[in-house]
């Protein structure tokens, strides 16, 4: 097709979430829903990327927040995309202002401007560079996001039609598009649903199922080649868990938690007290490895680790069996995993230094990349592998020495930028559970290390769903 790269952002396009329930017939809408939703997008029926969307309601309109990320393989071509999206829109969704920033394969740039008197202000700024250009347009214009939205809050018949514009972020160009109701039936998911249909991709069709508050259901285009279709955050979770910790850059900027004021002098650093704002409270606040959580108000919390906190007497597991047997992923009871531990661990008597010698033999082992390389016997043989097989090689020796141990995840600073999701361990070493890093070699782990969850299938990393993009930490004390 003429502008393949449109595909990339065909996430745009969506709306926000699925409610349950529908009208009989599909009428027209006062305003659009205020959700806060999540869908994946498929290429040939593979998982390739989300995209997530929010919309509030302001004084005098709405605020539409959108965040995604892609890698896309089609007919030859190949691109990796994030974007992180923000538009102020009028009561009837015509755009006000917008800002969006997006990486398309590794180059980043940062589009923001405000609409009015049928003139479009763009400012960019691209590798240290800026520019500013002004568009024009006639009509009125809307943002990718209401494009699905706006002809419910207008005339739902069928074969009824809209010739209207839209701004292309990436390309910095008005388009104009038409979106036809072709009426009511089933989605390919077989929900009920109001099916329309837009001209924004050239030579091909891009169809469009919403429900009866506006909310995108499904997107096709080219006959299911490319799919977008709304989806349960569970359903996700252990897909946007698993890009997170791996810190690709499809989700680098996503995933990326600022921080202030920044920490210094990490190397120095000996305690920490964060609070974190954000929070889903739904999520279990975990303690011990040398962590306190404890909640500070409504989504907010108070973590403090390393001499920010005196821990009380360790309450030592009864059972400690979940932590020295093999599970998934995990396998301890391996010849080879177990030959090797045998090998590392003689002649050494005490725990820590045992944990110490395994620990330094993993991060010295694997080669660290961006990609999971698999469990703790693939990563053996294969030798390399991210911050997670670390984590399950790791685990899988010390349980093979005797060593309680257990896989958790969280945050982890990186100087200079912020918290990145990172995955390490946490050995029962004496009375007390210690966070031993064996991507960094670190026993214990550095005071960074704020742990979120534990286990390591990726259905212990979906609950990242509710806190990705959304917490903010501010740093309360750093002691050193």
């Amino acid at each position: 097709m003429k502008r393949f790269s449109a595909l990339l952002f065909l996430f745009v396009l969506l709306s926000a979430g699925v409610c349950p329930g529908w009208a009989a017939s599909f009428k027209k809408l006062d305003k659009p829903s205020l959700a806060d939703q999540w869908f994946g997008i498929y290429v040939d029926n593979e998982r390739v990327g989300f995209y997530r969307q929010k919309i509030s309601e302001t004084a005098d309109g709405y605020r539409i927040e959108g965040d995604g990320s892609v890698h896309m393989k089609v007919m030859g071509f190949s691109k990796e995309a994030s974007m992180r999206e923000t538009y102020q829109v009028a009561k009837n969704l015509t755009m006000r202002s917008f800002d969006v920033v997006q990486a398309i394969n590794g180059v980043s740039s940062r589009v923001y401007g405000k609409a009015g008197d049928g003139v479009l202000r763009v400012k960019s700024e691209n590798n240290g560079k800026s520019s500013e250009k002004q568009l024009k347009f006639k009509g009125e214009l809307y943002p990718g996001p209401a494009l699905n939205i706006f002809p419910l809050m207008r005339d739902v018949t069928r074969d009824k039609s809209y010739k209207t514009s839209t701004f292309d972020a990436e390309e910095l160009k008005i388009k104009d598009v038409k979106i036809s109701i072709l009426g009511e039936e089933k989605a390919p998911d077989g929900r009920l649903a109001l099916k329309l249909r837009n001209n924004l991709y050239p030579f091909v069709d891009n169809d469009i199922w919403v429900d009866a508050q506006g909310n995108t259901l499904y997107e096709s285009v080219r006959d299911g080649l490319v799919i977008t279709k709304a989806e349960d955050p569970k359903q996700l979770g252990a897909f946007v868990g698993a890009l997170a910790v791996s810190k690709k850059d499809l989700i680098y900027d996503f995933s990326l938690v600022r921080v202030e004021p920044p920490i210094k002098d990490l190397a120095k650093l000996t305690g920490l007290t964060v609070e974190i704002t954000g929070w889903n409270d739904a999520i279990p606040l975990l303690q011990e490895g040398g962590q306190t959580a404890d909640k500070s108000g409504e989504g907010s919390i108070v973590v403090k680790t390393g001499s920010a906190v005196v821990l009380p007497p360790a309450k030592v597991a009864a059972d400690r069996e979940p932590y020295l047997n093999p599970a998934e992923k995990i396998e301890s009871d391996a010849p080879e995993i177990v030959a090797k531990a045998q090998e590392l661990t003689a002649g050494r008597k005490f725990t820590r230094e045992i944990a110490r010698t395994l620990a330094a033999w993993t991060a010295d082992w694997l080669k660290d990349t961006v990609d999971d390389g698999g469990s703790a016997l693939t990563s053996f043989k294969g030798r390399s592998g991210n911050c997670q097989t670390h984590a399950r090689l790791y685990t899988a020796l010390a349980r093979a020495a005797g060593i309680p141990t257990r896989f958790v995840s969280g945050l982890v600073y990186q100087e200079g930028k912020g918290f990145l999701y990172h995955s390490w361990t946490e050995s029962l070493l004496g009375d007390a559970w210690v966070a031993v890093d064996p991507t960094y070699n670190q026993l214990p782990a550095d005071p960074t290390h704020l742990k979120f969850f534990e286990g390591n299938t990726q259905e212990d990393m979906a609950p990242i769903i509710a806190i990705i993009g959304r917490i903010r930490i501010n740093v309360l004390e750093a002691k050193y």
